[in-house]
């Protein structure tokens, strides 16, 4: 005997309102990226902010020291290496194929690998590159960020007060907890992994420097974008190298090998336990998982924002569902 399902008004509403809800959270994308982009900044220049603060500095002279700083150091850094990486990266690319030939790789490994993986190289590269030049090219975004973050930064005990007299005490309460665990949890995490990323890029830069190995800024540079993929990435990142390495002899590739196992050694025993040490730790499967999903939704602006996505969720639901 057939039953018969029946659906409520409230349902059809609560429905219509959701699907509705979704829709204009796509619609406003941009805005909800460019607001959270401007809260990462906040959360990450805080700390430095608060410690020039000490010194008896108005908060606003302190926040405008950090910027010309950040924004001198952005300049410097773009207009010295930004045109010898770009060289750099289009020469190894089309190189890669006959330095993976001269090996003698080809039979092993097959014609369609090698390209594959050449075609996600030069994908890499690309994105990369577009992304440094589109965030330094759309100088109105980047000022737009620049502004809400500094007015973020100067009203940032404002906000919680600001909230009690719409919300309530108990929503104060709960948003001051969500500002404190985001900024402790999420900027302890995105500046010690910032700085893990860097390290590991200079170590890298400085040992393929010594054994005078071609293409060694793209190279490091590569290095110090994977470290943040957990066990595939320092591995991953070696491969080019090594190759590389081993096109101009046998001995250097293995040197380069070990450089890079040197380099993880560091990086596990000594860099990450004192850089990361007050940060949140995340299991390598979440962080594989959530660069895969947000390099899926958005490419390589998802592969950006997926860690701190899925940071933000989780205290979210911690400080908001708990009970």
């Amino acid at each position: 005997m057939s039953q018969k399902v029946e659906i409520s008004h409230r349902t059809i509403i609560f429905t219509v309102l959701f699907v509705i809800f979704l829709w204009f959270i796509y619609f406003i994308r941009d805005i909800i990226l460019f607001f959270f982009v401007s809260l990462l900044l906040m959360i990450i220049l805080n700390p430095f902010v608060n410690g020039l603060s000490r010194f008896k500095l108005p908060r606003v002279i302190s926040i405008a020291i950090i910027y010309l700083t950040l924004i001198g150091f952005l300049i410097l850094l773009v207009s010295s290496f930004t045109p010898l990486i770009i060289d750099q990266s289009s020469k190894l690319i089309s190189l890669f194929p006959s330095l993976i030939e001269n090996m003698g790789l080809v039979p092993v490994i097959g014609d369609s690998v090698i390209a594959e993986f050449t075609r996600h190289l030069g994908n890499f590269s690309e994105a990369v590159v577009k992304f440094t030049f589109s965030a330094f090219s759309n100088i109105l975004s980047v000022v737009a960020v620049l502004v809400l973050a500094f007015y973020l930064l100067l009203d940032r005990e404002k906000i919680e007060n600001g909230v009690d007299g719409v919300l309530g005490k108990e929503w104060r309460r709960k948003i001051k907890l969500f500002l404190d665990l985001w900024e402790k949890e999420l900027g302890g995490w995105l500046r010690g992994q910032l700085l893990l990323m860097l390290s590991v890029g200079i170590l890298t830069f400085i040992g393929l420097i010594v054994l005078r190995i071609p293409f060694s800024l793209p190279l490091a540079l590569l290095a110090g974008i994977l470290e943040i993929v957990p066990i595939i990435g320092p591995l991953l990142s070696a491969i080019p190298a090594v190759i590389v390495g081993f096109n101009i002899s046998p001995l250097l590739g293995v040197f380069v090998a070990i450089l890079y196992f040197i380099v993880q050694q560091l990086e596990n025993h000594l860099l990450a336990p004192k850089i990361m040490q007050k940060s949140t730790g995340i299991n390598p499967v979440i962080v594989i998982l959530s660069l895969t999903v947000g390099l899926k939704i958005a490419g390589f602006i998802g592969v950006l924002l997926a860690i701190p996505v899925y940071l933000t969720l989780r205290i979210a639901i911690r400080v908001f569902l708990a009970r």
